[in-house]
């Protein structure tokens, strides 16, 4: 079922029980999924309606920040309703910008304006404390150095200090055009970090063929050391995390949930370290293989195996963690599925090394 966009909701219908229904209706969703974290919604200003990222696509709610502001204190409600997280996006304000930070470096100076701070502090002085996501974007004004995802002034000074922001802070992508086009690595994980993030956001799982997760730690590790980042820097982070993490139900899908198909999937132990089994539970008279796929979080196929089934009963596969080449992947959430008369079903598996 498509969606209605945030500009449709914000500008053509603005009305709470539109913008209400649809919230609950996507929160549902992810609900029943298992889903605790929604990195939504929008705070953006619509400045410029043809920003190429946020306004031509009708991700504004609109061009009125207070407006802004309601529709996403209605928004996140609905979520928070269902004990889901979210997230606000993309600080300091992407709705002025006329270049998209996913393909390099964007530069905000002439085109932003203060009112796109408005609905962060509004809601921000009506209690929010969920996250918050930092842009890729740089503004002279607030920061002659760093684009504001890398910057204390924006981060710290201005969220923190200045707004009173005291929930958790999340980057937009660390591989966006906007960071890695002008910013090593090791750099921009350690600007990063010192200018006040709490969660660095990436999209893949592997770093130099080595554990993305893992080079991440050693560079702060490293920067630890040498005493570039204190240990009490690290400590706040944590306690943000885990305060928000504690806001949150441990599981979200209703306990008479039952998914409406002839089969179930699951997988023990999980997580796991040398090798998982997943296990399909077929509850109908079929006789026909099933395909049974394993993936990365980005959809990147990793293992097919064609279960033979001959009717009702328990299956079972093994995996070693192993792509299809025979290489090892690396620690991280992997989805596995399941697939009969053109029905799926699907779970998350957590690999722990």
């Amino acid at each position: 079922m498509s969606t209605p966009s945030a500009y449709y909701l914000g500008s053509v219908l603005d009305n709470e029980d539109s913008t209400r229904f649809w919230a609950n209706r996507m929160a549902e969703w992810l609900e029943h999924s298992g889903i605790n974290v929604n990195l939504a919604p929008v705070a953006d200003v619509n400045v410029n309606p043809s920003s190429p990222a946020i306004g031509y696509l009708e991700r504004s709610f609109s061009a009125d920040p207070y407006k802004v502001a309601d529709h996403i204190d209605w928004f996140a409600s609905e979520f928070h309703e269902r004990g889901i997280a979210t997230a606000l996006k993309h600080f300091p304000g992407h709705g002025s910008a006329i270049g998209d930070s996913h393909l390099g470096f964007t530069d905000i100076t002439a085109t932003w304006i203060n009112d796109e701070l408005t609905p962060y502090r509004e809601l921000i002085a009506g209690g929010y404390t969920d996250m918050i996501m930092s842009a890729h974007l740089y503004n002279a004004h607030l920061d002659s150095l760093y684009p504001a995802s890398l910057s204390e002034k924006v981060l710290t000074e201005l969220l923190r200090d200045s707004l009173g922001f005291g929930g958790v802070i999340i980057s937009d992508a660390m591989g966006m055009g906007a960071i890695t086009n002008n910013y090593g690595f090791e750099e921009a994980v350690l600007l990063a970090v010192q200018a006040g993030t709490d969660i660095l956001l990436y999209t893949g799982n592997r770093y130099n063929d080595r554990s993305l997760v893992a080079e991440v730690i050693r560079v702060i590790r490293q920067n630890i050391d040498t005493g570039m980042i204190s240990e009490k820097r690290i400590d706040a982070s944590y306690d943000r995390i885990m305060t928000l993490k504690n806001k949150i139900p441990v599981s979200l899908i209703p306990s008479p949930y039952v998914p409406e198909t002839p089969f179930l999937i699951s997988a023990f132990p999980n997580p796991f370290n040398h090798a998982v089994r997943i296990k399909l539970s077929v509850h109908q008279h079929i006789y026909e293989p099933v395909p049974v796929r394993i993936y990365t979080s980005t959809g990147q196929l990793l293992r097919h195996v064609d279960l033979a089934v001959r009717g009702k009963g328990d299956y079972e596969i093994t995996w070693d963690g192993t792509s299809l080449d025979g290489k090892l992947v690396s620690s991280g959430i992997y989805l596995y599925t399941a697939e009969i008369d053109g029905r799926f079903i699907s779970g998350k598996m957590a690999l722990l090394k």
